[in-house]
């Protein structure tokens, strides 16, 4: 070899160019994802090539092996196995969210197992991929040449939602790496909207919108600050918990329920990982564990040894194994080629820019598409309009290139319409045909002015982006499946909730929602209310009562059990939406509904909760008096609260401080008013004792009145067709508890039978719910006392088919004046945002709708 040929150069720069080369390389082209359409180039290129083979939802799957091969011949020039894991992970419904391709076959599963080989498994894509890749041949993304210059890719898909946010990702780089969690898709599409309303939108008002990640395992997220730091700044520390309930067993036993595991944690190695500790006595309270999954859903059991504490093993598993997990967020992707860390609302930003390019190239296209065909049609109107000469003008001709001079000259025409003038088929035409021509031109020109208007303003494409996204969100949109717990031990998310009155409501089908106070306005009596609810058919509000957002309540079902939540956590809605189904938020028995609630100031209060106690009571007649204590540490899956009967249901319950009177009132129009004293302290897992005799089998308990001073209290008797009174408690004289009572409302077909009995004073305001979801707010001042054997006054007008099906009081402050006045129809004005006490004291009921 010629010394000529040889170039010296130095080793150290070689090797720095080379990895320079190489690490651009694999950052741009294998292990970051492109910000706009949140895909990785081998995500991208199987989609494309899936599409290319026409692999879409409604066809029939094809073998693995047929798009890895597709995909390797064409655009990605690696190994075989690159591409056929990247197939199987899109497939994974617990390695995404919303999974991209649809599988048959073995795909893996949370215990780790490999997919089967690709000659085994068959794909096609999900519809929800078609979305990503939506108007790819209306030149609304650039395309770049194939490895090997034969073929063109496109650069990016036009991604009709924010995959990235929706879907996550995840790779390793050299020297950086990117780890983004994925997203619920209604919450995404929400946050999106609202930059796209207001631009100078701050991370914290987007984070109303989209709250937390949520992954496709479900579980918990424990703690809020990794989550906000991840949203502010890109990078954040997310930690998630199994979802673990425990469950009670014969013999004074417990064992621990696993169904959700932390996001990419190997489920079979989870296991192992407690059997290893228990084998080294690391954790010496659990007796066995069991993997009882199946294909209902993840079902990992621990056994507890006799008399262990269920939440020192939990908490022991949560600090020895990945039942706690974290989850270090990195939100890296590429910009412009660019790698770059982002906060959301830069993620947000990126993919709207990359929509409104989008929508611009594609109403382009469609705008040369309309007017290339409005210029064939008014060259076929031209010909149609004067046919006769244009049939003797061809027919002179002597070939085909003369006739169309001849057309192009006579009428002035372009070459096209000259053309579609002699391809034009004999039936155009006829009348009818003719007109189609006509009426295709008209809608032709109307889609020019539309596709000009969309051009020419910025407004008109942001809301096609609005329109498409909730198109998306409506057809693929879901629950959270990841809950948020906000209260870790180095956050509180009190701190930033205002302790303000709410007013909690709850369907009759299990919807729950709490709305601000103001959000009523006060009527007068004989008003006939406003809407309280968006319901469909056949559903109305059942449940409504006041608490602050600090509060807890304890919700007792109609089968005598209880749970709680702090009332921040109901999820928030306007005075007409309908809510979110309360199974979501608490974990309820099968068959077992929300029958009353309890707010109370606090659990955490030893003085408190051993100071005060609950007293429930049944349809059939039944009262139980328990210490607050014995309520104190509910589980998710709830405690016993009462024994009930198998003909019988739980109808209220309310707090005392052991010292109240009691006012227990039947359908039948009769009440009875005995001494709490009268009731013994009972234990949670009892029945209760008598509080009414009732008159007959088809009489019932319809409400409970705890009353604490019984020379000033007067209580409101409401009956189904909207007739009321309020007497002196002193009227009912006091009884033995078991007695059958007194009448408190006489009752008559007019009245109907009693509904609802309330203690009241001039200073509060009631609010009354229909059957069919209308509300109306009065000041129980505009209801006179009146004698006790009475059928009372007209409180609210009814339509035939309505009826009052619960009643409850609002407790306003002292110095709060009737700021809203109103006449007898209902006609109050303004709202009103006085009412600042919640129902949290001795005494105060909190049930209605029975």
């Amino acid at each position: 070899m010629a010394r000529d040929n040889i170039i010296k150069v130095s080793i150290e720069d070689e090797m720095q160019s080379s990895y320079i080369d190489y690490s651009m390389s694999v950052i741009v082209s294998r292990a970051l994802p492109d910000v706009r359409d949140g895909l990785k180039p081998v995500h991208r290129r199987v989609l494309y090539g899936m599409s290319e083979l026409g692999m879409i939802h409604n066809r029939p799957y094809k073998k693995s092996a047929r798009i890895v091969g597709e995909v390797l011949g064409k655009y990605h020039p690696h190994g075989d196995s690159a591409v056929y894991d990247t197939i199987v992970r899109m497939v994974q419904d617990f390695s995404l969210r919303y999974p991209l391709v649809d599988g048959q076959g073995n795909f893996g599963s949370v215990d780790g197992d490999s997919a089967a080989a690709m000659r085994y498994t068959e794909v096609r894509m999900k519809r929800i991929a078609e979305e990503l890749l939506s108007d790819l041949n209306k030149n609304t993304v650039d395309y770049q040449p194939n490895f090997d210059d034969t073929l063109n890719e496109p650069v990016v898909l036009p991604s009709m939602f924010p995959n990235l946010l929706v879907n996550g990702s995840s790779g390793i780089a050299v020297g950086m790496a990117t780890n983004m969690p994925p997203h619920n898709l209604r919450e995404v599409v929400d946050g999106t909207k609202a930059y796209i309303d207001n631009p100078d939108i701050t991370i914290e008002e987007l984070m109303k919108h989209i709250t937390a990640p949520d992954f496709p395992t479900g579980g918990i997220i424990y703690g809020y600050d990794g989550v906000k730091d991840a949203y502010m700044t890109g990078r954040g520390r997310v930690v998630m918990r199994a979802l673990a309930t425990v469950e009670e067993l014969r013999g004074s036993r417990e064992q621990i329920v696993v169904s959700e595991i932390p996001y990419q944690v190997n489920k079979a190695t989870l296991i192992q990982k407690i059997a290893e500790l228990v084998h080294t006595d690391k954790i010496t309270e659990i007796s066995d564990v069991r993997d009882e999954s199946d294909r209902e859903g993840m079902r990992i059991v621990i056994m507890l040894k006799r008399g262990a504490i269920a939440s020192v093993v939990l908490n022991q598993l949560y600090k020895y194994t990945q039942m706690q997990h974290t989850f270090g967020v990195i939100n890296l992707a590429l910009v412009k080629g660019r790698p770059q860390v982002m906060h959301i609302k830069d993620l947000i930003k990126h993919f709207v820019n990359h929509r409104l390019e989008v929508i611009i190239r594609r109403t382009i296209y469609d705008l040369d598409q309309a007017e290339a065909r409005a210029h064939i049609l008014e060259g076929l109107k031209i010909g149609v309009d004067n046919l006769d000469e244009v049939i003797a003008t061809i027919r002179a001709s002597k070939n085909v290139p003369e006739a169309n001079d001849q057309l192009r000259r006579k009428f002035a025409l372009t070459d096209l319409q000259a053309k579609a003038i002699l391809d034009m088929r004999l039936q155009k035409l006829t009348a009818l045909e003719r007109d189609k021509i006509d009426g295709e031109y008209r809608e032709i020109i109307g889609q020019i002015s539309e596709f000009r208007r969309i051009l020419g303003s910025t407004e008109a494409q942001k809301e096609i982006i609005k329109l498409e996204l909730d198109d998306i969100r409506e057809r693929y949109g879901d629950e959270r499946r990841t809950k948020i717990v906000y209260s870790a031990d180095d956050f509180s998310i009190e701190d930033m909730i205002a302790d303000e009155d709410v007013v909690v409501t709850i369907s009759n089908t299990g919807y729950i929602k709490r709305t601000p106070v103001s959000g009523f306005r006060r009527q007068k009596r004989g008003g006939t209310g406003m809407k309280g609810a968006t319901t469909k058919e056949e559903e109305y509000v059942e449940h409504l009562f006041v608490a602050t957002n600090h509060n807890y309540i304890l919700f007792f079902t109609e089968k005598g059990n209880c749970y709680w939540l702090k009332v921040y956590e109901i999820p928030e809605g306007t005075r007409l939406s309908r809510g979110r189904a309360i199974v979501n938020l608490i974990q309820l028995e099968k068959g077992d509904s929300i029958k009353t609630f309890v707010p109370v100031r606090t659990l955490d209060d030893e003085a408190y909760v051993k100071n005060h106690y609950i007293i429930m009571a049944t349809k059939k007649g039944i009262v139980k008096k328990s210490l607050l204590e014995d309520y104190s540490r509910p589980r998710q899956t709830g405690i016993i609260a009462i024994k009930i009967d198998d003909d019988d249901e739980l109808l209220g319950a309310s707090l005392t401080n052991g010292n109240s009177t009691i006012l227990l009132a039947a359908r039948s129009g009769r009440a009875i008013r005995f001494m709490e004293t009268d009731v013994r302290e009972m234990g949670r897992n009892t029945r209760g004792v008598r509080g009414i005799t009732l008159d007959g089998d088809e009489d019932a308990l319809v409400d409970m009145v705890v009353v604490q001073n019984t020379n000033e209290a007067t209580v409101l008797a409401i009956s189904e067709h909207g007739y009321g009174k309020r007497s002196l408690v002193t009227d009912y004289r006091e009884q033995s508890r078991g007695g059958k009572g007194v009448i408190t409302l006489k009752r008559t077909p007019k009245t109907g039978d009693l509904v609802a009995l309330k203690e009241v004073s001039d200073v509060d305001d009631l609010m009354i719910i229909t059957q069919k979801g209308k509300i109306i707010r009065m000041h129980c001042s505009d209801i006179r006392s009146m004698g006790r054997n009475t059928q009372g006054v007209r409180i609210m007008r009814l339509s035939d088919a309505d009826s009052i099906s619960g009643v409850t009081r609002v407790v306003k402050d002292d110095d709060d004046g009737d700021k809203n006045g109103g006449d007898d129809n209902g006609g109050g004005e303004g709202p009103d945002s006085s009412d600042k006490k919640p129902l949290s004291g001795p005494g105060e009921q909190a049930t209605l709708g029975f």
